[in-house]
């Protein structure tokens, strides 16, 4: 019988996984005893749900117990106090190792909460979750986006600094540190954020690459070749290597000499061995899958761990708690250093706990919007670029950028200055072509707290940030995703450029609203309802011109409006296609048809209004089309036809386009018809 793994008949002879060696021992005393409480905590969590991921808490168990009790500033008592350093487990499904140590630590989650370790409605779900977790800053678990988030973390707490730190005060001073692992490497989007940070020079940022040498498939060679280091060295990163991640005290220099630079984020490469100390360490088996009973049992004899499931000595509590209570007394220390700065500049530090706490200001809304006249053509994409520059007058914690198409999508914010290396006082982020990695920054600034970012690319190319859209909903973070270029109607730039699936697939999307306007009015609107809204915002802008409505018929906070009257039948529709609908409207009353057009920039928004203005605005039997340039899913919801698309666009002058596929007065004329 073959004693080969599983994988090993994978491997090619020259992929040598050094982690086969016999590690080094972990600590003895009190810290080794600390440090094997993280490790029992999570084998036993894993294997009560019978679900999970062992290894990695197992593995890197000494730089948790080191990040909680030496090196992070935190109350488990006040898990929110502003200043704390910010923790982010990129590689989300080894959570065990993060409840494990807040348990520890203090913070409010019991033995209890640990023992519903991926069950319904637990506080210590399969990937952290930071509404159900004290000490979770951020969702995370697709590969990748804790590292992006970590960068937008940091980049916020140099920009509140810039903004509110003064010669004789310091409110604003804190790292972000981060863990990732093979599979966050890989990803794209690693780069796209490590680019970005090396540029900006973010030496707040410490990131901890667990080289552990594993994947689920087996070992990481097979997928991974590059070396990490000189990856990271060439985008500008300090680059440090812990040989031992049990090795205490060379992390704790790797960690001081990170913390002490100046001009670069650092990157702390920690070998270690997934399933430490278990029967399957350095083995894929270790991954992602509970230990079993039978190698639970061998790994505490191996780790001398004389304890049964989720028992942990009061006096490994008593060391844990001991250790805490010096990293908690960095917020005591802080709030003095408030009060004094309170005292001294009661306008800035009014301000600071303003953002922090995410209230707009006073007033807001009073922006000095542009005069637009009504029968004028403009496009969305323009009087969105106008509306946000009035708003940002008035709401200084709003700021973000684009993926270097700012002047394609009428984003910048005139006269805010440029975020760089060194200059963090302004407003403008240049994001580079990163999409993916934009959305996610956004995402980890505000789930900072202290600003609200918005990014903005074309619409197309949402489909590079997805994930950070769908995170953001599932956060309810108010990030606001511009997405420019909306439709067939762009023209030229031809079906690469032109989104079908995009608007239906992201109005599926559960806790996002999204923001179709079809006029400058509605566009103004859109910005003030997703500045206003505590959840992530898509506003969806045209490149072409539209005429300008009556603002007296149009309220985006409605989701929809009737901005012509009639009663023998309803049109419905958004962006450009409410100013087709209108010119249809005048063909039908030639013909004695009496129909009402009606605008739903934001199907989210209206689904929200009591039934009786639905009623008032979609009157029940009334026959009704539905028309957009776009899929036609979702539609039938308010709609008895749907006039959408089931193809690609094309590449031609966009009025071309539209004609071409059938988007004509004449078109929807012989739709309602036929509906009548």
């Amino acid at each position: 019988m073959s004693t080969s793994t599983p994988h090993d008949h994978q491997l090619r002879p020259d992929l040598v996984v050094r982690s086969k060696a016999k590690p080094t021992p972990h600590p003895e005393g009190e810290e080794g005893l600390g440090i094997n409480a993280i490790r029992f905590l999570a084998i036993d969590a894993i294997e009560k749900a019978k679900s999970g991921h062992p290894g990695t808490p197992m593995g890197l168990a000494p730089l948790a117990y080191l990040l909680w009790t030496e090196i992070m500033h935190f109350d488990p008592t006040q898990p929110s106090w502003p200043d704390r350093d910010r923790f982010v487990l990129s590689g989300g499904h080894a959570c065990m190792l993060q409840y494990a140590s807040l348990h520890l630590a203090g913070y409010d989650l019991t033995i209890d909460d640990l023992k519903q370790f991926r069950q319904w409605d637990s506080r210590t779900p399969g990937h952290p979750e930071m509404d159900r977790t004290p000490g979770i800053e951020i969702n995370t678990g697709p590969l990748g986006q804790g590292v992006a988030n970590g960068v937008g973390m940091a980049m916020t707490e140099r920009m509140l600094a810039a903004r509110f730190n003064t010669d004789d005060h310091t409110i604003v001073d804190h790292h972000t540190f981060v863990t990732c692992g093979e599979g966050d490497i890989m990803e794209g989007i690693t780069a796209e954020a490590a680019s970005l940070a090396g540029r900006l020079g973010l030496n707040k940022l410490i990131l901890f690459y667990d080289d552990n040498e594993i994947t689920l498939e087996g070992a990481a060679p097979v997928e991974l070749h590059e070396d990490v280091g000189a990856w990271f060295a060439s985008f500008n990163w300090h680059v440090i290597e812990v040989e031992n991640v049990n090795d205490l005290d060379a992390l704790r220099k790797a960690i001081a000499e990170g913390k002490a630079q100046t001009s670069k984020p650092t990157l702390i490469i920690v070998r270690s061995h997934i399933g430490y100390g278990s029967p399957v360490q350095d083995s894929a088996d270790a991954h992602g899958k509970a230990l079993g009973e039978e190698n639970a049992e061998a790994t505490r004899k191996t780790l001398d761990w004389p304890y049964g499931p989720f028992e942990i000595p009061q006096d490994i509590y008593d060391h844990w708690h001991n250790k805490v209570a010096k990293q908690a007394g960095s917020h005591s220390k802080w709030h003095q250093c408030f009060e004094a700065y309170k005292a001294a500049h009661p306008d800035k530090a009014s301000e600071f706990m303003r953002v922090m706490h995410g209230e707009l200001p006073e007033g807001w809304r009073d922006a000095k919007l542009p005069d637009f006249k009504v029968g004028d053509s403009l496009a969305t994409r323009k009087s969105g670029g106008a509306s946000l520059n009035a708003y940002a007058a008035n709401v200084p914690e709003l700021i973000g950028g684009s993926a270097d198409v700012a002047p394609s999508t009428d984003t910048n914010l005139n006269d805010k200055g440029d975020i760089n290396a060194g200059e963090w006082d302004g407003c403008n982020i240049h994001f580079g072509v990163r999409e993916h990695a934009m959305g996610a920054i956004c995402n980890g600034m505000a789930a900072h707290g202290g600003l609200r970012p918005f990014c903005a690319t074309f619409f197309p190319f949402s489909d590079y940030m997805r994930e950070p859209v769908r995170l953001a909903a599932l956060m309810k973070l108010p990030v606001v995703f511009v997405f420019t270029h909306d439709s067939i109607g762009l023209g030229e730039d031809g079906p690469t450029h032109q989104p079908i699936e995009h608007l239906a697939s992201f109005r599926a999307m559960p806790d996002t609203r999204v923001i179709r306007p079809a006029d400058a009015n509605e566009s103004a609107q859109a910005w003030a309802e997703a500045i206003a809204h505590p959840g992530p915002t898509l506003l969806v802008l045209s490149r072409q011109g539209l005429r300008i409505l009556d603002p007296q018929v149009v309220d985006v906070s409605k989701g929809a409006t009737v901005v012509a009257p009639g009663d023998d039948a309803a049109i419905i529709a958004t962006g450009s296609e409410v100013q087709l609908a209108l010119e249809a409207r005048d063909l039908l009353a030639a013909n004695g048809v009496n129909a009402r057009v009606v605008s739903m920039p934001c199907c989210e928004i209206f689904r929200e209004q009591d039934q009786a203005y639905r009623n008032q605005v979609l009157p029940h039997g009334m026959p009704t089309l539905a028309v957009e340039a776009a899929a036609p899913t979702g539609w039938y919801e308010f709609a008895d036809d749907v006039m959408g698309l089931r193809r690609f666009g094309a590449s031609a002058p966009g009025e071309i386009v539209m004609r071409e596929l059938g988007y004509t007065p004449e078109h929807v004329v012989a739709r309602v018809q036929a509906l009548l």
